[in-house]
């Protein structure tokens, strides 16, 4: 029997065999069977009833999952389904530092959409948002989340069948405690240092790597995970862009600037795992350096190896960038092959590592769909081959997260299927179940249309959409091409109507993307020669912007953050069409 014959279930089975007969779906014998994969099941059903034999507790949850599915179709045929993933650890990762913290309502309806699609692992990405004890200059106004916070998700994570895993930055990403005066002397650059991107200054963001900076990231580590019953952790330590320019830079000079990051990555793992902690961190850094990855501890240690965009033969923009760039980001020589090239260096080696595709949505407004779609397949086939522990989904929010979680929804779901089992999953249209999911009919298509708009435009831009660069020509997305007239407009008008139906759902925070959206395309119509609307109607609109992105940041996120990010929204007086 194909999937495609089944009622609709998600995500679809690796194996089915269909009967003669109707099938019930009434529970008729529970049998644990402990040789079967871990997290599958085996469901029997016949017009008697369904017999589940299931391996662990989330493989009888997933048989019963099925089941549920089952029961509500119309018509359940007689038939055997045999299921597990291919990816035991199934994960979304939200970040909640770069100004978005969600509410408790948000992160009850998350942990709900996430069981429905059976992920079993949340992490929330911490740098500054959660109320240390001893820090509070640093969370001051941020909306952070506290210990009890983190009680009530852990508990309801746990019901749910879904390991929260603590997420603390250790490394790099750290500039919003060294903004202050009392941490800024633990920074590699103290008073800032030049941006390997732009050339430009930038304050600092990276810790000086030494016992000091190590204690002082194990401090937060500890207290953090200490409020979360699982033994796993995420410390990052990616991107330590100034790592050689200031306190580290005779040790780097002498050593290479990898192995001066794998000794601080070592002062962090081995006092982690001495205590009983399963360690994961981002493996950008050693991604070109198989030599230093073996001098890691093994046990109780795990590379996530991050990318984010879709498998390419050629560089594109990012092959423009000189070695040192690339250097300083640990892009493989064919990094845009896809994760082949990225995880080559943990697999090749036999160094435990997972694989972190992205929803493409952060730089994006309303997604970039087709990208995300491509990515994450990518990820979800190579790390099946390559014997990955586990997927993360990373969820980012670079510079204001204005895109709100509803656009996540698309990749999240498709990630989920693939991650399940991507021979079953790789071609089913998720759009569907997003409505179920988002308990909204037409969202799933609505959000389609959103994530591929970008494509009409001919503009292109770096790990970013052209109609989220062009609301801001001083951001570092470069805008691409000037467009197609005739493209340009269409996407303008394209958007016009995906605002009516974003309207007709009656969620402001959708609305509010869709709205910064149109505005980007009517920058980007007037620099392509095609102007939609005049300089008047263009100027009152960004006016009308802050405070539309206000209402939707507030119907799903905390206050604190919400200025800093509408510092990345356009205003009257900023609503000049960009160059």
């Amino acid at each position: 029997m194909a999937a495609a014959d089944l009622p609709p279930v998600f995500p679809r089975p690796r194996r089915i065999e269909r009967r003669e007969g109707p099938g019930s779906t009434e529970e008729q014998a529970v049998v644990r069977d402990p040789t079967l994969p871990m997290q599958g099941y085996r469901l029997d059903v016949s017009a008697q009833g369904a017999r589940i034999v299931y391996a662990d507790d989330l493989g009888l949850r997933y048989a019963r999952h099925t089941l549920r599915q089952l029961h509500d179709a119309a018509a359940v045929p007689s038939m055997v389904i045999e299921d597990h993933p291919d990816h035991l650890h199934r994960g979304y990762m939200l970040d909640i530092s770069r100004d978005r913290v969600p509410t408790d309502e948000t992160l009850r309806w998350l942990v709900g959409v996430l069981a429905e699609l059976r992920y079993d692992h949340l992490e929330l990405y911490t740098e500054h948002t959660y109320a240390y004890a001893d820090h509070e200059v640093v969370w001051r106004g941020a909306s952070p989340l506290t210990a009890e916070d983190l009680h009530r998700l852990d508990d309801l994570c746990a019901a749910h069948g879904i390991e929260l895993v603590a997420n603390q930055n250790t490394f790099g990403h750290m500039e919003r405690w060294l903004r202050h005066d009392a941490y800024r002397p633990m920074a590699e650059c103290p008073d800032g240092a030049t941006s390997p991107f732009t050339g430009r200054p930038m304050p600092p963001t990276t810790l000086a790597p030494g016992p000091a900076a190590a204690a002082f990231a194990l401090e937060l580590v500890r207290e953090l995970t200490a409020q979360i019953r699982s033994p796993m952790v995420n410390i990052g330590a990616d991107e330590p862009f100034e790592l050689g320019q200031g306190a580290s830079a005779a040790a780097v000079a002498a050593q290479g600037r990898a192995a001066v990051y794998l000794a601080h990555l070592d002062r962090l793992l081995r006092p982690l795992v001495a205590e009983g902690h399963h360690v994961l961190f981002w493996g950008d850094v050693l991604r070109r350096h198989p030599e230093l990855v073996t001098q890691l501890p093994r046990d109780g240690v795990t590379a996530v190896v991050w990318h984010y965009e879709a498998p390419s033969a050629d560089a594109g923009l990012l092959g423009t960038l000189g070695p040192e760039v690339l250097e300083s980001l640990g892009l493989p020589d064919d990094f845009h092959r896809g994760f082949a090239a990225h995880v080559r260096s943990f697999a090749e080696t036999g160094f435990p590592f997972w694989v972190a595709p992205g929803t493409s949505t952060w730089n994006s407004l309303i997604g970039r769909w087709s990208n995300a779609r491509a990515n994450i397949l990518d990820a979800a086939v190579v790390g099946r081959d390559r014997a990955a522990g586990g997927l993360l989904l990373t969820d980012w929010g670079d510079n204001g997260h204005l895109q709100p979680l509803l656009v996540s929804l698309l990749p999240m779901a498709y990630a989920a299927g693939v991650a399940w089992c991507a021979e079953a999953n790789h071609a089913v249209d998720v759009t569907s179940v997003v409505d179920r999911v988002g308990a909204a009919p037409g969202l799933g298509g609505l959000l389609a249309r959103l994530g591929d708009a970008h494509l009409g435009t001919g503009v292109a831009s770096v790990n970013a959409s052209g109609l989220f660069a062009a609301l801001d020509p001083t951001r570092p997305s470069p805008l691409v091409g000037r467009g197609d007239p005739a493209g340009l407009r269409a996407t303008a008008d394209l958007l016009e109507g995906c605002l009516a139906d974003a309207q007709d759902l009656d969620r402001p925070d959708l609305v509010a993307a869709v709205r910064l959206a149109r505005h980007g395309a009517w920058r980007l119509a007037a620099r392509g020669g095609a102007p939609v609307v005049d300089d008047a109607e263009l100027a009152a609109d960004a006016a009308a912007l802050p405070e539309l992105h206000r209402e939707g940041w507030l119907a799903s996120s905390r206050p604190g953050g919400l200025e800093d990010s509408l510092r990345h929204v356009p205003t009257a007086a900023g609503s000049s069409s960009v160059r």
